[in-house]
């Protein structure tokens, strides 16, 4: 198994971070992909596939934190692309939502 569970929501509050300006206040970090619970069940092929598909966004995927789960919000291109590549971690930037 890849991930640790697929979902096909954000359980987690609104945490207010829509730009990659202010995503990139949160310092990326190293997370195991079989930690990782998807908040999206489908996955855009051509996304995967294409070699320049972090040139306009982050280089990093966007993790959230919440209630002790990592949820990935942003990024599964990238955590697919790493499990293909035969990779377990993948550098992310995590958010901390937990209280």
């Amino acid at each position: 198994m890849i991930f640790k569970a697929v979902g096909d929501s954000r359980p987690y509050p609104d945490h207010g971070l829509t730009t990659p300006r202010q995503w990139a206040e949160v310092a990326p970090r190293m997370v195991r992909l079989d930690e990782l619970v998807t908040t999206k069940r489908t996955l855009d092929l051509d996304a995967l596939m294409s070699e320049d598909s972090t040139f306009f966004g982050d280089l990093f995927a966007h993790v959230v934190q919440w209630q002790g789960v990592l949820y990935l919000e942003d990024g599964l291109q990238r955590a697919v692309r790493a499990a293909l590549q035969g990779r377990p971690v993948l550098h992310a930037r995590v958010l901390v939502l937990d209280s």
